[in-house]
């Protein structure tokens, strides 16, 4: 399971995170006709806690960015990329249907969350979030910067190729995000130290371009 290191010190809020590549592997069926068709192998035992709770990790991200909008709604960013965390989250959801999972989210709604640690690092965030419009953006960083931690991690250990590929897609999109957040930070006068990702990381990310292909 995706075990996220929530050390921060801004919300003294700690969670775990420890997140190797190989091929997707795949295994051949021959139906009573047959002929032979090709199936997605079983997911490992990591990679089913991977996905359920990345599924529930994307719908925090959703879920913080809609409760900002709200409370700030001049801020229309967070609307904005809500609407891509909601993406990320059905991508998640096919994946965890290609390979027979159960979903953690089922009918949960927006701040609802059946992974206690992901409820308590939700009602951190936001309460940090509606302190004002700077710390509302520096939380939207603060989920982009350990988002890519984390899914640097995870890419150490997935197997499927399905999987590393959206998991791929998901961290550009985060680095975009982060992208995002920064300029809206910089405007106002703000500054953001990273705390997962390095510093050299970071600047490196937030002074390039938009990186394509990475909305889903």
């Amino acid at each position: 399971m995706r075990k996220l290191l929530w050390a921060i010190t801004v919300f003294g809020l700690t969670a775990t995170l420890g997140l190797t590549s190989c091929k997707k592997e795949q295994n051949s069926v021959t139906p009573s006709n047959g002929t032979t068709t090709t199936q997605p192998s079983t997911a490992s035992d990591y990679e089913k806690q991977e996905l359920a709770y990345l599924r529930e990790e994307e719908k925090m991200a959703r879920d913080v960015y809609i409760a900002l909008y709200t409370k700030w709604p001049n801020l229309n960013f967070f609307s904005n990329i809500s609407s891509s965390e909601q993406k990320h989250m059905d991508k998640v959801l096919q994946l965890l249907n290609t390979y027979g999972l159960p979903d953690p989210v089922g009918t949960n709604g927006v701040g609802v969350f059946a992974n206690a640690e992901i409820q308590t690092m939700y009602n951190s965030l936001v309460a940090k979030g509606e302190v004002s419009e700077i710390e509302a953006i520096k939380v939207g960083l603060t989920i982009e910067d350990v988002d890519i931690y984390d899914i640097q991690q995870a890419l150490t250990k997935v197997e499927k190729q399905d999987i590393k590929t959206v998991f791929g897609n998901l961290m550009k999109a985060s680095k975009n995000h982060m992208r995002e957040f920064h300029d809206q930070l910089t405007s106002r006068g703000g500054t953001y130290t990273p705390q997962y990702i390095s510093q050299q990381e970071y600047d490196q990310i937030v002074n390039s371009p938009k990186e394509h292909g990475s909305e889903m």
